[in-house]
């Protein structure tokens, strides 16, 4: 990308032109904090940035149809889906798998293991949704562990950067963290149009000898499989470089990767209350907020969490998008246009074809070292 910075969850301008097959977005409408009203304020967003952008929405009908009647933008473009149970933020995972069948989230992903819709988004429970989808859509092959990758605002030149895992497993050993790589980097090709993406590995130090034992190995394995990922790897990276430019992939376990991001939304939130406290401190600083309004508003908008929702579920046969719980409709729709630009680029098909060419080569490599050991 060049130029000014492009939100990833906003449309590029490249949609499919009228005709072509349309993009099929499979939407469980239940399970955000606010509300089935909040996501279908979300879909008619998102839909007024394409005509090429098709819904099954999933929910109990007699909730949903009330929401529908005065969209008339949606008439003929979205399909509802009876699916009258909701999985909720408490519901343990052997009670998600006894009784989830006949739930909107279970009803949203199977539309994409059947086909039906190219790529799923919910607001719903992680946990729930991420075992879902691995239950029902499986994994790639060759993928140890999914990964949940996030966009972090960042000085890059295309505005964002790209962590991962961000809380799909606590644990990753160095093969995991290999494929984190190459997931990673072949995410930040297709969601924010980077041709050699720079990958770097999230440690307590720059310095080589640094990190445990798992971290060390990582290291060396991501090296040796950069030039075959299509990737520059810069090697160890610390966490103030999660924001920086030294990289656009940032690699860690799930346990590291969730506390970055749930401290670095808290941090957020804490400086703009701290703003607003000062603005409003004395008369000559509540002018001088009027006369800042709006590079403040600038701001706000560059830092604005909504605009930048959805963690990307990546490792699965099939894309599938994450909202925030508490998101609103322009949250709701910044997730939707990022699943949207996701299954726009097959990224899926892309993917799997570079975890099987990554496959393919460690077994060459392995071989290639029993054979040198025979000899």
């Amino acid at each position: 990308m060049s130029g000014e910075t492009q939100n990833p969850g906003q449309s590029s301008g490249t949609f499919p032109s009228e005709g072509q097959t349309p993009i099929i977005i499979s939407v469980d409408a239940m399970g955000g904090d606010k509300g089935p009203a909040a996501v279908v304020a979300g879909i008619s967003l998102s839909a007024k940035t394409s005509p090429d952008m098709r819904f099954i929405v999933h929910g109990p009908r007699a909730t949903l149809e009330p929401l529908f009647v005065k969209r008339k933008d949606l008439v003929d473009r979205c399909e509802l889906r009876d699916a009258p149970d909701v999985v909720s933020m408490d519901d343990k995972p052997s009670q998600i798998m006894r009784s989830s069948k006949t739930t909107s989230m279970w009803s949203a992903i199977e539309a994409v293991r059947l086909g039906e819709a190219n790529v799923c988004v919910s607001c719903g429970n992680t946990g729930a949704l991420m075992m879902l989808s691995v239950v029902r859509l499986r994994k790639l092959p060759g993928v140890y562990r999914p990964a949940i990758a996030v966009l972090w605002p960042s000085r890059n030149p295309q505005g964002f950067n790209v962590m991962l895992d961000a809380g799909a497993d606590i644990k990753a050993d160095e093969r995991d963290l290999l494929q984190y790589a190459l997931m990673g980097a072949s995410y930040a090709r297709n969601g924010l149009g980077l041709k050699r993406p720079r990958v770097g590995l999230l440690n307590v130090g720059t310095e080589e000898f640094k990190g445990r034992s798992e971290m060390q190995a990582a290291n060396r394995l991501i090296a040796e499989n950069a030039q075959n990922g299509g990737f520059d790897y810069v090697g160890f990276v610390e966490g103030s470089d999660i924001p920086g430019s030294r990289a656009d992939v940032i690699v860690t376990d799930g346990f590291t990767g969730n506390i970055a991001l749930k401290t670095g939304e808290g941090t957020a939130s804490l400086i703009g209350d701290f703003l607003r406290e000062a603005f409003q401190y004395t008369p000559l600083s509540r002018l001088a907020s009027l006369l800042a309004y709006t590079s403040m508003q600038r701001l706000r908008k560059r830092i604005d969490p909504r605009r930048v929702n959805g963690g990307v579920f990546l490792g699965l046969n099939g894309p599938v998008v994450k909202s925030h719980g508490g998101a609103d409709a322009t949250g709701v729709s910044a997730a939707i246009q990022l699943a949207f630009q996701l299954a726009e680029s097959n990224f899926s098909a892309k993917l799997a074809a570079r975890i099987a060419s990554a496959t393919m080569a460690a077994a060459d490599g392995d071989a290639d070292d029993k054979d040198g050991a025979d000899k």
